[in-house]
């Protein structure tokens, strides 16, 4: 069985940055969920995407990590659209079916990008143990701002918002592999989404995985949505209003997040744009 597969960057204003994505645009059907799994962890990319249906107004999808399925991801739901549109399976303007639910994209090819409209925002518990925290980025509980609460948000899956105290402190973190793997299990989050405000509109963010196959994720699309109703909440950015968040530097792979928040009811509207760029195709030989 040949199994056709893309390539491309996601979150990049130029190639070869942002976070890497293989997509499967024709899934066949006899293609079981433990061979996607092998698939995913041999290419090693954070996530791999399976396109298992077409339909008029969109597509379905399956997304894995090497190392789960995951309901729903930022970069991958951006790169998959995009190149769905590029080879005129998907019009401009589409919506993606994944575990999460439906997640309405929209897609530029001229420009280059694309944005989704991510699901509402959920908070989890407050976590209360901030030296955990601290420790499990390699910093102290000081380094943290306090008067901020450290929180998990989820706009399809849960990351735990940490406000730094600046970019010099954010740039010093290091990624505990033990503490990051127990603290978040405690709290039930995917990761640590440390972030520091630089100006207004300007924010930079590291996300420390909960596993070592990632580690540090050089753009997280599915935590930039909840950071940005995270600042809303907090009275940290105006709304409507949007921020620009800046990750990936520290893993060589520089990108761009740029993220619009704008009151919905008693919750919050959030749009996750960024830049695409295809580079490569293969199969895969089963």
């Amino acid at each position: 069985m040949r199994i056709p597969f893309r390539l491309v960057d996601v979150f990049a204003d130029a190639p070869f940055g942002g976070n890497q994505l293989c997509v499967v645009p024709e899934t066949p059907p006899e293609l079981d969920t433990a061979t996607m799994q092998a698939l995913a962890l041999e290419i090693g990319f954070s996530e791999t995407t399976f396109v298992t249906a077409v339909r008029p107004d969109g597509y379905d999808v399956r997304i894995f990590t090497p190392e789960e399925e995951l309901p729903f991801a930022g970069h991958p739901t951006l790169g998959t659209a995009f190149t769905l549109a590029r080879e005129g399976t998907i019009g401009s303007e589409a919506v993606q079916r994944c575990g999460a639910g439906d997640i309405p994209v929209l897609i530029d090819l001229g420009a280059g990008s694309a944005s989704m409209r991510q699901l509402a925002p959920r908070t989890g518990r407050k976590v209360e143990d901030r030296a955990a925290v601290a420790a499990a980025a390699g910093l102290e509980p000081d380094d943290l701002i306090p008067e901020l609460p450290i929180i998990p948000v989820s706009t399809g899956i849960f990351h735990t918002m940490v406000p730094v105290r600046d970019d010099a402190t954010l740039r010093r973190a290091v990624r505990d592999d033990r503490r990051c793997a127990e603290i978040c299990a405690q709290i039930e989050a995917e990761s640590l989404y440390l972030f520091a405000i630089r100006g207004d509109g300007d924010v930079r963010a590291r996300m420390f995985d909960k596993g070592t196959t990632i580690g540090e994720d050089p753009a997280t699309g599915s935590a930039a949505g909840p950071l940005g109703a995270y600042l809303a909440r907090h009275g940290l950015i105006e709304t409507p209003g949007s921020v620009v968040v800046t990750q990936g530097e520290q893993v060589g792979r520089p990108s761009f997040l740029r993220v619009s928040v704008e009151r919905d009811g008693d919750s919050w509207a959030l749009d996750v744009a960024g830049g695409v760029h295809p580079w490569g195709d293969g199969a895969f030989e089963i």
